[in-house]
């Protein structure tokens, strides 16, 4: 009797919670038994920052069979037009079309779930394969959830208008987490990551700057990576939430990485859900990372995303329920947007001299049903 009222009494607070937060708990704490819901959603997004812009739809759809197992769909659109300082410096802008098919499998045996994943990704010079595995367990009585998970990505390189270019990159990544409902109305989650690539880890477009002379970008063959995630989320108790994470990154490239964010959620009404999220991120430079390098090494990149910078994100959502029908089915519709601030400590605009920084902005559009 005690196991079973912990189960209730722990499937009520996480059905509060979600609600609240309108499926942020997916992303860092969810529960490992309960299948995911019958569910279809369509979405737009756009991307604009930095002389890129990116924009496409996205589709998910899914269905469970016999309360065990529970499929899932779906298809990503990236429509990208680069004109980022990378490419304006030393190439033509271009534009180009990234297509993503994913499917996907939950099982559901007593207290464990099972998570087998495919995605399918290309680009008119990039083709990406990926497939993952994960499994979630609840312990003590349903207070504990505890996931392990794996995922192998298989790459393949190339370069537009020079086929005699092909390579590969290969990447494993380990997960391992563990949620635990604190008390009634907190939950906290820690999770680790080790991640490893080996292969052409770098582009085979980027150029770096020796001595103010452009060379091919040479970036080691091999990467490994560590990253550990904490995150709280609580019911405040008033139809609103709080959560609060924070992620550390360190990798054999020299990279140090620190992300933390908060978030608010709450209902306005029955129908109208916001939520609202700061982000603040900092990063230290890869060990071969160099804006104009003063002597010719073996390993030479200037990739601004491995330099020394920061950014803050600033990000809201509001969803907006038409109709409900508790235990048959629910229609929903949403918009989130999203407005990020780079700052590079040692990349340099070379057109002006200065440190190069820049405003980033994202909007996404989505109707979802669940049945």
């Amino acid at each position: 009797m005690a196991a079973t009222s912990l189960r209730r009494l722990r499937r009520r607070h996480w059905a509060r919670l979600a609600g609240l937060l309108g499926g942020v708990l997916a992303a860092g704490a969810a529960r490992g038994v309960d299948l995911p819901g019958d569910q279809a959603e369509a979405l737009a997004h756009v991307y604009k920052g930095g002389g890129v812009t990116a924009s496409g739809p996205a589709l998910l759809v899914r269905k469970s069979l016999a309360d065990k197992v529970s499929l899932s769909a779906s298809y990503y659109v990236d429509a990208v037009s680069n004109a980022s300082i990378d490419v304006v410096t030393t190439a033509s802008p271009y534009r180009e079309r990234r297509t993503e098919y994913g499917f996907g499998a939950d099982y559901v045996y007593r207290d464990s779930k099972l998570t087998l994943g495919f995605t399918n990704s290309k680009e008119p010079d990039y083709t990406a394969d990926t497939m993952s595995f994960d499994v979630s367990q609840e312990v003590f009585g349903g207070m504990t959830t505890v996931n392990l998970g794996f995922t192998r990505g298989s790459d393949k390189v190339g370069k537009k208008d020079s086929p005699e270019f092909s390579d590969y990159a290969r990447h494993w990544q380990y997960r391992l987490g563990a949620t635990q409902i604190l008390t009634p109305r907190w939950l906290m989650s820690a999770n680790l990551e080790v991640l490893s690539d080996d292969g052409f880890l770098g582009s085979p477009y980027r150029v770096a700057r020796v001595f103010g002379a452009a060379v091919p970008e040479r970036n080691p063959r091999t990467r490994s990576a560590r990253a550990v995630k904490f995150r709280v989320v609580g019911d405040l108790g008033s139809r609103d939430a709080l959560h609060a994470e924070y992620r550390y990154f360190w990798d054999t490239w020299a990279i140090k990485a620190h992300t933390a964010e908060v978030g608010y959620s709450r209902y306005f009404g029955e129908l109208w859900l916001g939520d609202a999220f700061v982000r603040v991120h900092t990063q230290d430079r890869a060990l071969f990372y160099s804006d104009n390098a003063t002597v010719e090494t073996t390993y030479i990149s200037r990739n601004r995303q491995l330099s020394s910078f920061n950014n803050v994100g600033l990000g809201s959502k509001l969803s907006y329920t038409f109709k409900q029908v508790p235990g048959q089915y629910e229609l929903k519709a949403g918009g989130a947007l999203e407005f990020v601030r780079y700052n590079f400590r040692d990349f340099t605009d070379i057109r002006s001299g200065s440190r190069y920084s820049f405003t980033a902005g994202v909007m996404q559009i989505y109707v979802s049903a669940t049945f």
